[in-house]
């Protein structure tokens, strides 16, 4: 029988329609002892730039940004045990299936949800069977696999790690970006195509999850996937890998910026015949007005529209500065610039399509898209702001970006959390008016009585990153809001 604690707690259903809302409920997925057995000659192949030493990224990064989530979203779960859970060696209030485990409704690990659906028999075996397919390992290992009860089995299937420490599939390191496998569009969610083949058995889980689970129960009939590709058998081995015949797409490409409007990020993983699959999906049914299509140059450092930029507040955005409106593309309106721009550097582009109209709209540049989407989408009445990665200022900008100073996530409006280490960044944000305060620190206030999190207005909260940063990518990453409230006005 699967688990049905977290479907009957008393939170919001789920829906998100800004990047800004109130987080009420979030999905998330801390780091595994599949991290662990990530090597050199794979790192790579299996999406990661470095090795990364485990303990320290869960014990001394990840684990705060835990704690900041319950304390956000689900107090009681963490009132008082704080500095207790941290100090604790053996971790249990952050382990899934521990007795003494946080289990919230509100921030919602993965683990547990797979671990809830490998509890019927009936999910169980397709589970095994669908995963030792992708995995083309022989009948002896399913039959193996079927010994292990629930929570093991999620485990296994997520680290690739037996319990004696055996590697029997490659893990899934990228799991922690819980973003990338969907994203919710109003009271629908999007299921995503991931671009790489080491991700695949990521977006089975995630697939059985989200329409098993009784946690999405209520939103089944809203579950949107991508149609599948027509007859790829039949197409030439180029074709079938060209992003005209082949359809990936990724969460960190998708943006719901307001209730109608969404963005979608045409880049290195989210290619052109998905976002046009998407595009008609959604106009199809209606769920949201309008979309803009943001073209990236193709590179590994910009990898998502994430990475280059993200939302504060209303009217305060984060961003890279050489894709904004002062970038050197602007100025250099000379006949190089005319004659051999692709050449020079790969364009930026930014098509805006409205459901029932012909020809999209053009931006030459994020900041006036970004700056109307405060304005008309959101309604802001303050002037728009700008904040830069590294303040703008060459070599900072680039080298903040690469360690994910634009990708933030918004707690709520003008409350977000990013990295430590991003020096001329947060000076950036210091200067806008915001308060900086390490997580720690924080952390502290809170227990002791000293600050509230519903008191705290313009601040970015620090996190350590050492370990984190090293992943290539950042709290908005590492988070697939399932709730958000609604912004006033806005519904």
């Amino acid at each position: 029988m699967i688990h049905q604690q977290r479907q009957t707690d008393t939170v919001p259903e789920i829906a998100v329609s800004s990047e800004i809302g109130n987080l009420k409920k979030v999905l998330i997925h801390s780091p595994d002892r599949g991290l662990g057995k990530v090597i050199p000659s794979k790192a790579q192949d299996w999406l990661f730039e470095d090795i990364v030493h485990l303990d320290t990224m869960r014990r001394k990064e990840y684990d705060y940004y835990v704690l900041l989530l319950l304390w956000f979203l689900d107090p009681e779960k963490v009132q008082n045990r704080s500095r207790q859970s941290m100090m604790n060696e053996e971790r249990d209030f952050f382990k899934p299936g521990n007795a003494a485990y946080f289990d919230s409704g509100h921030v919602v690990e993965f683990e547990t949800l797979l671990a809830d659906i490998l509890e019927d028999k009936t999910l169980r075996v397709r589970l095994i069977s669908s995963i030792c397919g992708i995995e083309q390992r022989s009948y002896q290992t399913l039959e193996y696999l079927e010994q292990f009860d629930a929570p093991e089995l999620a485990r296994i299937f997520i680290s690739g790690t037996l319990p004696d420490r055996s590697m029997l599939f490659a893990p899934l390191p990228n799991l922690i970006f819980t973003r990338d496998i969907g994203i919710v569009i109003n009271r629908h969610i999007l299921l995503n195509k991931p671009a790489k083949t080491v991700r695949t058995r990521e977006s089975l889980l995630a697939q059985y999850i989200f329409f098993n689970h009784p946690f999405f129960s209520e939103s089944r009939k809203n579950i949107l996937e991508l149609p599948d590709n027509t007859r790829p058998f039949l197409l030439p081995e180029d074709k079938y890998s060209s992003e005209f015949h082949r359809a990936t797409m990724e969460g960190g490409d998708v943006m719901i910026v307001a209730p109608h409007h969404l963005l979608i990020g045409y880049s290195e993983r989210t290619s052109l015949l998905a976002v046009q699959q998407t595009i008609q999906l959604l106009f199809d049914k209606q769920v949201v007005e309008k979309v803009t299509v943001i073209k990236i140059p193709k590179k590994r450092d910009y990898m998502h529209i994430d990475t280059i930029f993200t939302q504060v507040k209303s009217n305060v955005w984060v961003l890279l500065k050489s894709l904004g409106r002062h970038s050197d593309r602007q100025r250099k309106k000379d006949v190089l610039h005319f004659f051999a721009g692709k050449e020079i550097e790969e364009e930026l582009e930014i098509l805006q399509f409205v459901n029932g109209e012909e020809i999209p709209g053009r931006f030459e540049n994020l900041e006036d898209l970004l700056e109307e989407i405060s304005r008309k989408d959101l309604g802001a009445t303050e002037p728009v702001k700008f904040i830069y990665s590294g303040g703008g200022e060459f070599p900072f900008s680039d080298r903040e970006q690469w360690t994910d100073s634009c990708n933030l996530l918004a707690i709520r409006d003008g409350v977000v959390l990013g990295y430590d280490r991003n020096d001329m960044t947060l000076q950036a944000f210091r200067e806008a008016g915001f308060e900086t305060i390490d997580a720690e620190t924080l952390l502290h206030a809170f227990e002791s009585g000293e600050r509230k999190p519903e008191a705290l207005r313009n601040v970015l909260i620090k996190l350590p990153s050492a370990e984190l940063s090293r992943a290539r990518g950042g709290f908005h990453c590492m988070s697939l809001p399932l709730c958000r409230e609604g912004i006033p006005g806005l519904e």
